[in-house]
């Protein structure tokens, strides 16, 4: 008989520096599969500064990259109990935002990044938002194709919404990119689509050019 409990949990998150009423822009940035957010803030050192913070959670399930030990990674879900992980993720990055908000001024500009599998979990919880965001920005990643259409199609109206991807990515070829392009007509809203050299990793000057749009 499967039967499910809540209780308190506790999880970390990383944070490139303080948040103030002088914080002008905040950046949620969803590492993927296989990292840690210790390591992941690290590559938008290029454009924090004190009034831009980074803000990086952790997938709650971590795991040795290869055998019993060694590096460790995380994940943000696993097709085993996939929903009940989608709402522990969901519930942990609202009550990140909870904290690094009550610190911010009212009228903060908000972005949503997600990278790979992050790409996924930050358009799940940007469906779900109670707070307004300006940006969405889906780095080397999808929207998942099980997602309400409808109701992040409107979270996304008016909003800027992009789509980065290396010419060398090995994870997107030609069938994926095929496959976003009837989800994107699904949602009903403009992405602009981003091609950088390189590949499956964070492009710092494609986002510092988002940045100065």
């Amino acid at each position: 008989m499967r039967r499910t409990v809540s209780f308190q949990h506790q999880a970390v998150y990383h944070q490139s520096n303080a948040v103030s009423s002088s914080t002008k822009e905040i950046w949620f940035v969803l590492h993927g599969y296989g990292q840690l957010s210790q390591y992941f803030i690290r590559k938008f050192k290029g454009i924090s500064s004190d009034t831009r913070v980074i803000v990086a959670p952790s997938g709650l399930s971590r795991f040795y990259l290869d055998g019993f030990s060694g590096r460790v990674g995380s994940t943000w879900m696993t097709k085993e109990e996939r929903l009940l992980d989608i709402d522990n993720y969901i519930n942990y990055l609202n009550s990140i935002a909870d904290e690094v908000l009550k610190d911010a001024s009212e009228n903060v500009n908000i972005t949503l990044l997600g990278f790979s599998q992050g790409s996924a979990t930050v358009c799940r919880w940007a469906e779900k938002l109670s707070f307004p965001f300006e940006k969405l920005i889906l780095h080397s990643g999808a929207f998942p194709e099980d997602i309400d259409f409808s109701g992040l199609g409107n979270k996304l109206r008016n909003k800027e919404v992009y789509m980065l991807r290396g010419t060398e990515d090995e994870f997107i070829d030609e069938k994926r990119k095929h496959e976003q392009e009837s989800l994107i007509e699904k949602l009903n809203v403009n992405v602009n689509q981003i091609e950088f050299e390189g590949k499956h990793d964070i492009h710092i000057d494609s986002l510092k050019e988002i940045i100065k749009q």
